[in-house]
C-alpha cells in the first residue's frame, strides 16, 4: 500500500507531503500516524533547520478529517465523542499539540485548506499561498468543532469578530482575504508558488538556527505575557543560543565581511 505521507530530506529542509491526493488529501487515522514519525524525527534530527509542508497535486493542501472514515467508525461502534485535541488518539501529538515544536515549519498551500488542513496551516510558522487557495472551518455544518486547534487559533490569528462570522457559518476566505487577515505571509499565482517558497525557505537557512529557534519560542510563549515580565522570562532556546558558537560567528562573519558559518552549535 502507498505511504501516506512523504517525507524527504534535502540539505537542511524537511519536505513533507501529505500524498491522498484522490481524496484531496484528507487525513484518516493512518496519515496521522505516519505524520506523528516524521514530526518525531524531523526534530530529532540535527541536521535539519526548517520543514515545508505541502499536499500532493494541485487540487488540496488537504481538507482535513477524512469523514468517511469517521463515518464508518461511527456506524461500526469504534468511533468515540471527540472534542478539542486528539490526546489518546492515534498520532497523538499531532502537529497542532506539539507547542514545544522548536524548529520552523512551513506551510505551502494551494488549492483547498480546510478543517483540519486549514488548522494544520494556522499550526504552521510561515505560510505561502497560492492565488487560488482557499482556507475554511466548516466544521459547524457538520455538527462539530474545529477540534485540532481552529477555534482556538482563528481567534487568535484573525480579529475576534472576523473569526467567529467564519466559525459559526464555515464561510470561506480567500487566499488573498487570508493575506490581509494576517493569516498568510505571500500570496502569489500557483505558477510561481514554489519559488516563492523556496525564497522564504533560504531567507530562513541564511539565519542561525539557534538565533531562528529562540525568536519562535520567545515570540509564541510571552505573546500573551506582560512586556516586563517578557523581559525577565528566560527561554530555554534563548539560554542555548546566547552561549552557542553560532552567537560569536554572526559578529565575526560580519567584521571579516564574509558569509557566516552556521554550525547550529
Amino acid at each position: 500500500m502507498p505511504t501516506r505521507v512523504d517525507y524527504a530530506k534535502r540539505g537542511r529542509i524537511a519536505y513533507v507531503t501529505i500524498n491522498r491526493p484522490a481524496v484531496l488529501n484528507a487525513m484518516d487515522l493512518a496519515t496521522h500516524e505516519e505524520l506523528k514519525e516524521v514530526w518525531d524525527d524531523f526534530e530529532s534530527d540535527d541536521g535539519l533547520w526548517l520543514a515545508v509542508l505541502t499536499g500532493a497535486g494541485d487540487r488540496a493542501f488537504s481538507v482535513g478529517q477524512d469523514l468517511k472514515e469517521l463515518d464508518r467508525r461511527n456506524r461500526e461502534g469504534a468511533g468515540a465523542p471527540s472534542t478539542f485535541g486528539s490526546r489518546g488518539r492515534p498520532g497523538w501529538p499531532r502537529l497542532t499539540e506539539r507547542f514545544d515544536m522548536s524548529k520552523p515549519v512551513l506551510a505551502r498551500v494551494n488549492g483547498y485548506a480546510l478543517g483540519g488542513g486549514f488548522e494544520l496551516a494556522m499550526a504552521c510558522d510561515l505560510v505561502i499561498a497560492a492565488e487560488d487557495a482557499e482556507f475554511g472551518l466548516p466544521e459547524a455544518r457538520l455538527g462539530l468543532v474545529p477540534g485540532a486547534g481552529g477555534v482556538f487559533r482563528l481567534a487568535r490569528q484573525a480579529p475576534p469578530r472576523v473569526a467567529l462570522g467564519h466559525l459559526m457559518t464555515g464561510r470561506r476566505l480567500t487566499a488573498r482575504r487570508a493575506y490581509e487577515l494576517g493569516l498568510v505571509n505571500e500570496v502569489v499565482p500557483a505558477a510561481d508558488l514554489d519559488a516563492c517558497v523556496d525564497g522564504w525557505a533560504s531567507d530562513v537557512l541564511r539565519c542561525a538556527p539557534l538565533a531562528v529557534r529562540a525568536v519562535k519560542e520567545a515570540a509564541m510563549a510571552s505573546v500573551d505575557m506582560p512586556l516586563e515580565r517578557a523581559f525577565a522570562t528566560r527561554y530555554v532556546w534563548e539560554e542555548r543560543r546566547m552561549h552557542s558558537e553560532d552567537a560569536l560567528e554572526g559578529p565575526r562573519a560580519f567584521a571579516d565581511k564574509r558569509d557566516p558559518r552556521w554550525q547550529g552549535r
